[in-house]
């Protein structure tokens, strides 16, 4: 997995992973060749992520009416390590990689029943005022929550 330029490390990388979200895939998200839709990860990428910020306290705060604050994904990647089918069971792993003032650059690892990696990817998350669109930076608190599984401070 040289190729993949955001992991120095896969070993060290797979075990900086705390937080897992258990996904079966449908035969709706497969294509006619039998496999996983190539644009579904970026689906089960969201769905963890959204429960690990769910799991942290975030997600109430941000969905609330009162709150200026949101989060939104600034970029997004994905690498296709095996091929995923019908019905079979995935582990999507979530970390926050590098907190940074107003954003989180946050990890994902696909893994099988098996164990094996099937997918990685990581992608930035910035918190933004609804009112403006322009960045806030997180609380203190929230930086504090997403350093606990962080590689690396920014």
């Amino acid at each position: 997995m040289s190729r993949i330029s955001y992991i120095d490390n896969i070993k060290e990388w797979r075990n900086g992973f705390s937080f897992k979200h258990e996904i079966k895939v449908r035969f709706s998200e497969t294509d006619m060749f039998g496999h996983l839709n190539n644009t579904v990860p970026f689906t089960y990428f969201e769905e963890a992520r959204i429960e690990y910020f769910n799991s942290m306290g975030f997600m109430v705060d941000w969905s609330s009416a009162e709150s200026d604050e949101i989060p939104v994904v600034a970029d997004l990647q994905c690498d296709y390590i095996q091929q995923v089918f019908f019905n079979e069971q995935l582990t999507i792993h979530v970390k926050a990689a590098h907190v940074g003032n107003s954003s989180v650059d946050i990890h994902y690892m696909g893994t099988k029943e098996d164990g094996t990696i099937c997918l990685t990817g990581r992608g930035t998350v910035v918190q933004v005022s609804k009112t403006t669109g322009k960045p806030v930076p997180l609380a203190e608190e929230m930086k504090k929550w997403m350093s606990k599984t962080s590689v690396k401070q920014l």
